[in-house]
């Protein structure tokens, strides 16, 4: 067991931009009496000096393996695009250092798994960035669903925004390799992928699917250039299943921005009531949840507070608020021998998930994950 403050050091730290700027640093600074942040490696000397004077962070690292090299670092947090994710996450697993990966952990099925079996055989912990999981509202809706609080459940419907896939992107360097579906960093991976862990969470295993994938916009526009690039990801993810339960789940992710602010709705229908989940955006891991049920003879919804006691003591900010939550968790593992945080296992599960999506879209027919 680890007995004083985590040290982390941080890779993939753009000032202002990237999701490590904006919300692992904040959450770790929530979380100053179980970590201190040793310092950032970035792609060069001068990018990390540049991040690490920008986010005030103690030390810049002239690559990743003068990171992985320093003994003082205890945890190492993969930030940069998942095709990078296999080459840092293996070399830091052989380094004997605890990972805190983003989500998707692999570019596919094939690279979780051998980065979960690694973790594994050195002793390490991996934890992966599914944070929506972790989301007070969605917490708060495990327990209702496990107290009975709507009955038996019978079926569930879900339908969200996938926002980037929607024809347009702001420029060419953040957002263009989202388009292409070799990168494993597409619609279905990343907003779906954090869906469906919490989906998985709260009603349990997905037993069999069918899906449809299309590509429906077939070119992206960059705003800042006005230049047209390939698409091959798709913007539309149909899936239809049964849960292990037997009740039956549609899901249906669209590419693009909601017209009106609402991009996710979330239904789940039991014996004595419903439950609405919902946002602004189907990125369920970045976005303010609300809930909202009908019991009984009820007509309408009302919306359903959720308690203080699964919001307090946590960033207000959901994005570095639910990364705070897991971050507290991967300390509660490491300090007390525990498995709270979603780990590169439970990463594993949901990326067969995603793959057992994917051939049931190539082969139309329906495929147990």
């Amino acid at each position: 067991m680890i007995a004083h403050r985590l040290r982390v050091g941080l890779v993939g730290v753009q000032p202002g931009r990237s999701w490590a700027a904006r919300a692992h640093i904040p959450a770790l600074r929530s979380l100053s009496d179980q970590f201190e942040i040793v310092g950032v490696a970035n792609t060069s000397l001068a990018s990390a000096e540049a991040a690490a004077t920008a986010m005030k962070l103690p030390r810049a690292f002239a690559d990743v393996a003068e990171l992985l090299a320093t003994p003082s670092v205890d945890i190492i947090t993969v930030t940069v695009k998942v095709p990078h994710h296999l080459t840092i996450v293996k070399a830091a697993v052989a380094a004997g250092k605890h990972v805190f990966c983003e989500w998707p952990l692999g570019n596919g099925l094939a690279e979780a798994e051998e980065l979960a079996e690694l973790a594994r055989a050195k002793g390490v912990l991996g934890v992966v960035g599914t944070q929506a999981r972790v989301a007070s509202e969605i917490e708060y809706l495990k327990q209702l669903i496990k107290d009975g609080f709507i009955g038996e459940v019978l079926s569930s419907t879900l339908v969200g925004r996938g926002g980037g896939w929607g024809g347009v992107i702001p420029d060419k360097k953040t957002s263009a390799y989202l388009m292409d579906v070799a990168n494993g960093a597409t619609m279905l991976t990343i907003p779906v992928g954090h869906t469906l862990a919490a989906v998985r969470d709260a009603l349990g295993e997905v037993a069999a699917l069918s899906s449809v994938l299309a590509t429906r916009r077939t070119t992206a526009l960059v705003a800042d250039s006005g230049e047209r690039l390939p698409v091959s990801a798709p913007d539309q993810v149909l899936v239809s299943g049964v849960l292990a339960g037997g009740a039956p789940i549609s899901l249906h992710y669209r590419g693009g921005m909601p017209r009106d602010g609402e991009g996710f709705m979330w239904e789940i229908n039991g014996t004595q009531g419903d439950i609405r989940i919902l946002g602004p955006l189907g990125h369920t891991q970045m976005v303010q949840l609300s809930l909202r049920v009908a019991q009984g003879d009820d007509k309408a919804f009302q919306p359903l507070e959720v308690p203080a006691s699964f919001r307090s003591g946590w960033p207000e900010d959901v994005v570095p608020g639910n990364v705070a939550r897991i971050y507290s968790r991967m300390a509660s593992d490491l300090h007390d021998g525990t498995r709270t945080a979603p780990s590169f296992d439970d990463a594993v599960a949901i990326h067969r998930l995603i793959a057992a999506i994917e051939t049931a879209a190539e082969t139309g027919r329906r495929t147990t994950p």
